[in-house]
């Protein structure tokens, strides 16, 4: 019997990984779309080839800073013959479930400094924030690292409750791409004198990737529970719900906007990560709806008054967003609010704030040294030019 119960928890988490894996079309698709023309295939060609190398280093560094496992025995270890593995290659399927999770942050940050990103230092900042800076993060919340929850429970009586990743994945991801996008300072054109911004170049494509990032988020938020036994419906119909929430309140604060339309729903995910186990659906409504709200008027802000070239506006999406959500865990997990309880909201904002600002600085440090070391920023010409002819030496309908 223990037997088949591990081989259905194999096939659950594999199913998980393979619809978050599927996430990363999303990703790409959501930024071709908003790219212009001269820079979709970079789009297409970052995330695939960021997804390989985020892989790679998480393999080989990053999964073991966050949980103290190594991959470095024989295939008959790993399977399940050894110690610290569990049998029919359990570990090995939530190693690849938690890898689709850490290769999203890097496709976060491809967002925000899209069409003037060097390809290769990109490439390499994308492997040592897997490799070491986010693991430090999920290894604190998730594998309780370093004794912060243990400090929170003593201290509040909850630690930081981060069900599916609003803090540990969005937040962080938000964040570090919001330092990213301070270092390398906007677009050629997109403000000044003469400044204009650059709408969307396909619809279209936008919305595909919202819709493939909505489907894998079922992967992302009901497969967190990792095995058949912990798996709840709740989870299901909460992410359902804040989704609903997101996209109503951003069609009707972004005044029909198409972009916010489809970026409200996955503001509404983004949010209800954190607490998608413990609320009522009605609480997740409304943690989605306020998440679709400040992802308008973020992006809004941040654009025209802080004049900060956020290309997808991944920061107010997954930084502010994620943020939020984990904040709305602490009040909207709450017995008296129709949650399941089990939370501190000291906790949920003390950790939410310190992880937000951790990202923020370590992003800083990462892309000031790669700025001086190396250089990331694309030249002038290369923006002009764009990217796909400047880096891939094609562009996205080359016989047109």
């Amino acid at each position: 019997m223990a037997e088949s119960n591990y081989g259905l928890d194999v096939f659950f988490v594999l199913l998980g990984a393979i619809l978050v894996f599927a996430m990363h079309g999303g990703f790409a698709f959501l930024e071709l779309g908003t790219v212009r023309g001269k820079n979709q295939v970079n789009a297409l060609v970052k995330i695939l080839v960021d997804f390989a190398f985020s892989t790679l280093a998480y393999f080989l560094v990053g999964y073991t800073i966050a949980y103290g496992v190594t991959f470095f025995h024989n295939a008959a270890t790993l399977a399940g013959g050894g110690a610290g593995f569990a049998p029919q290659g359990f570990s090995l399927v939530k190693f690849f479930f938690l890898a689709t999770f850490a290769a999203a942050v890097p496709a976060i940050i491809s967002g925000g400094i899209a069409e003037r990103a060097r390809f290769w230092p990109q490439v390499m900042t994308a492997s040592v924030i897997v490799g070491l800076i986010y693991p430090f993060s999920e290894g604190l919340v998730w594998n309780s690292n370093y004794g912060i929850q243990a400090w929170l429970i003593a201290t509040f009586g909850a630690g930081l409750h981060d069900f599916a990743g609003s803090i540990v994945v969005h937040a962080v991801g938000g964040w570090l791409a919001l330092a990213a996008v301070l270092k390398m300072g906007p677009r050629i054109g997109r403000y000044g004198p003469h400044g204009r911004p650059f709408p969307p170049s396909s619809i279209p494509w936008l919305a595909l990737g919202t819709w493939l990032l909505c489907i894998g988020w079922f992967g992302f938020n009901v497969m967190s529970a990792q095995s058949v036994a912990g798996v709840s419906g709740l989870v299901a119909i909460n992410s359902l719900m804040a989704m609903v929430g997101g996209i109503i309140a951003a069609v009707i604060a972004g005044r029909n906007d198409p972009g916010f339309a489809h970026n409200g729903a996955l503001a509404g995910l983004v949010a209800v990560c954190a607490g998608s186990d413990l609320y009522h659906p009605l609480g997740a409504l409304v943690v989605g709806a306020v998440a679709g709200v400040v992802f308008v008027k973020g992006f809004i802000i941040t654009q025209e008054k802080f004049k900060i070239d956020d290309v997808l506006g991944v920061w107010p999406l997954h930084g502010l967003c994620g943020l939020w959500g984990g904040i709305a865990a602490g009040i909207f997990g709450l017995e008296a609010l129709g949650g399941i309880g089990g939370v501190s909201p000291l906790s949920q904002f003390i950790g939410s704030l310190v992880l937000s600002a951790y990202a923020l600085g370590a992003g800083y440090l990462l892309y000031s040294l790669t700025s001086r070391v190396i250089g990331i920023r694309l030249s002038d010409a290369d923006q002009r030019r764009g990217a796909d002819l400047a880096i891939h030496s094609i562009g996205s309908n080359p016989e047109g």
